[in-house]
């Protein structure tokens, strides 16, 4: 979902989350989550090691930063497009 469009009252699926789609709902499900509030308190860089874990292979850098901004929302941050977070995890995740 569009961050500017984003409703707290209203966080019951997965893609009611700012930047989450069908695709990383798909992605957040093969890891165990199937709910919005189960995000709190993650680490997002757990969250995508465990999802090339489960995948067997290495995922786009993107998804952290969707990663990342999806667990910063939940842990009451202003929803803020992925994107945003891409320099932060480029710092985190030296190449």
């Amino acid at each position: 979902m569009n961050p500017a469009r984003v409703d707290r009252s209203r966080l019951h699926d997965l893609t009611d989350l700012p930047n989450v789609g069908p695709s990383v709902a798909g992605d957040l499900r093969r890891i165990g989550i199937e709910r919005p509030s189960q995000l709190v308190g993650q680490s997002p860089l757990e969250l995508y090691r465990r999802l090339c874990e489960v995948t067997g292979a290495r995922q786009d850098p993107c998804v952290l930063d969707v990663f990342m901004s999806v667990t910063r929302f939940m842990d009451g941050e202003a929803p803020r497009p992925w994107w945003a977070y891409t320099a932060e995890r480029k710092l985190l995740v030296r190449k």
